[in-house]
Order: structure tokens, then sequence, then C-alpha cells
């Protein structure tokens, strides 16, 4: 949870007149996240946060208890309805600015379901909000970032020292595999697959599953080998790895996520160098695209850093063989809430945000 004066910082400077948050049997997990609370009970309840002054609560009065002991940050008065039609007039009275109805707010909600992470309000209640307040809705998805997806300095180096484990890991993985196949024996994806899992646990980390995934198999971006479903690697085979974990102990532990690639012999073909070579120069333009414009101050889309990298291997001739968006969020899930590199699977308009993986 963001503090109070962070959000109102961001609706001012959005010019939204406040961030009406709603939750109806916990089926808005970003409700409860942003709202400090771990249940909102049985029925519909609300939070007005506006971009000046004091938040507002909205709740049942059935659920009452549910709002007595409210985040300090957040605590504010609570206004307690019986019917629907109580539960309208509150909106009503409640979702201003200034003492005037309030003309934008923010709600977890996404024009197309572009962003499906944050289309957690359904159309009714859109409905039901615009006639009770005459309020333009507008998404909410970069205000999330701002409260769920910023990574705190100490889980920032949490997800750093993952990572290493998770490069040493992998180096471990691949050196098996050199070993088997230079004493002329082969191993299965699944020998592999559970050796780094054993790693993982070695090294004090939860023993995770991964993705190993030899030739063609590496073709599936979710591909996962199984104990009687494997492909075996032998000598001449390119072998991709990719694993993630975090650090165990804290629920909030930020993960780290890598895939490599090799080829199991002493010289690579030119062809693998090749669309090796492509992919590298696509990520390299991912980067460079994203330093160009916060050099310049300006902001940086999820889509737009996805078209950059996309293009280079479509040009290349491999455009229809990259089905993956290019990059996810990280955080305390594997894929988190924040934006995604991403114009393909969705066109995620949120901007890349500094705290947010």
């Amino acid at each position: 949870m963001s503090s109070l004066s962070a959000i109102q910082q961001y609706l001012e400077a959005e010019k939204v007149d406040g961030w009406l948050l709603y939750g109806f049997r916990d089926q808005n997990p970003i409700a409860l996240s942003v709202a400090g609370i771990r249940s909102g009970g049985s029925r519909r309840w609300f939070l007005w946060i506006p971009a000046a002054g004091r938040p507002r609560w909205i709740a049942h009065a059935i659920e009452r208890t549910n709002f007595l002991d409210l985040p300090a940050d957040l605590d504010g008065e609570v206004t307690l309805y019986v019917s629907w039609q109580d539960m309208e007039e509150a909106l009503r009275r409640v979702v201003r600015k200034a003492g005037a109805p309030a003309k934008r707010i923010l709600m977890e909600y996404s024009p197309d379901n572009a962003i499906p992470y944050v289309s957690r309000v359904d159309a009714g209640m859109q409905e039901l909000v615009s006639r009770c307040t005459g309020a333009v809705i507008e998404s909410s998805a970069d205000a999330v970032q701002l409260v769920a997806a910023v990574i705190s300095p100490d889980h920032l180096e949490g997800h750093r020292r993952a990572a290493k484990i998770c490069m040493s890991v992998k180096e471990a993985a691949f050196d098996l595999i050199a070993r088997r196949l230079r004493s002329g024996g082969t191993l299965t994806e699944y020998e592999v697959q559970q050796f780094i899992a054993a790693e993982f646990e070695a090294a004090g980390m939860a023993p995770l599953s991964s993705i190993v995934a030899v030739n063609g198999n590496a073709a599936d971006p979710h591909y996962f080998p199984g104990k009687e479903r494997h492909g075996i690697i032998r000598r001449g085979d390119v072998v991709l790895i990719d694993l993630w974990n975090r650090e165990s102990g804290d629920p909030d532990a930020c993960f780290a996520d890598i895939t490599w690639t090799a080829f199991c012999g002493e010289e690579t073909p030119d062809r693998v160098t090749a669309v090796f070579d492509i992919v590298r120069g696509a990520r390299d333009r991912a980067v460079e695209f994203m330093q160009e414009r916060l050099r310049a101050g300006r902001d940086v889309h999820g889509y737009e850093v996805d078209d950059a990298c996309r293009s280079v291997i479509t040009d290349a001739g491999y455009g229809a063989a990259f089905f993956h968006r290019t990059g996810h969020s990280l955080g305390s899930t594997g894929h988190f809430i924040g934006v995604n590199i991403d114009n393909l699977e969705t066109r995620d308009r949120r901007k890349l945000m500094p705290g947010v993986m």
C-alpha cells in the first residue's frame, strides 16, 4: 500500500478528481491492497480517495465491523448504507471534489480490456457510478502500478541476490549437460529440470519447476518437461533453460527470472548464431529505445517498447515465430501487476515507472 500523499500527488499531476475503489466479496484484490484491508465482507463497499482532502468510505451497515480499524493513512468518514437506494445516494454525496461533482475518476477498468490485469470493475458497476456521479471513468492502471507494483529498495536488493543464485544454478545446469555429453552420454530435459529444483533447494530457495527445452521444444514458450514426457539432449542440440525464484521467508520478496540458451557442441553453427544475434539485437534495441525516451524526459509505454523490440525480429523475417510478448513485470509473483512490455497479447498502455520491474 502506498501513502495517501503519493496517491494524491499522482491524482493532482494527472488532473484527475479522485480514485474510486470498489469491492464485492473480495473479487477486487487491487482494491483490498490499496485500501489496506483484508476483507470488505459480503456486501459492496467503496473507498473514495480525492485528489485533495481526506478519504471517505461507503460500506453496508451489516459489514461495519470490517471498517472500524482502518489504516491511519486512509482513515476517514465511513458512510453506512442499508438499501441499494441508500448506496446510490451515498455515491452521489461522497464522490465529489471541493463540494462539486467529480468530473474524472479512476476505477479498475481498462478500455477494450487492453490490460486485463486491472479490469476488475464490471460494466454494470461502471454504469451505476457514471449515472450516480456524472463522472467520466478512466483506467486506474498507472495508479495501481504506483501503489502496488513499485519495488522497495530492500526488495530490489533481494531480487539481485535471487538473480545471482539463478545465474549460478543456470551455470551448474549447463555444466551438468556439458559433462554428461563429453563423457559420451545423453540426458533428458526432465533430469536437468529436477537438478535445477534440487540446486534451488540447496541454496535455501523453493524447489520450483523450470523450463528445460531442447531444439523444437524451445519454440514453445511455456513448454515444461515431465517425468513421462520429455526430450533427450544430445550433442549438436540447442538447449533453452528458463528459471525463476526468489528469496524465502518474505511473502513480498521479488522474483528473479532469466532465460538462457546454449549449443551442445564445440562450434556453434552459423544459422544458430545468426538467430541468436537477431534476438540479442532486438533486446538491445528495446533497451536503447527506453534510454532514448527517458533521456529526452518523455513517457515510455509498454506497447512502444514491444514494438521497438519486435520490429528487429520482424525485419529479419522471423516475426511470425515471435508469438510471445517481449517481457513481463516482476514482483512478489513471477508475473506481477506492473507494466508488461507487450503490444502483441495485449496493448499495454501503462507507463514505465520508477521502481517498477
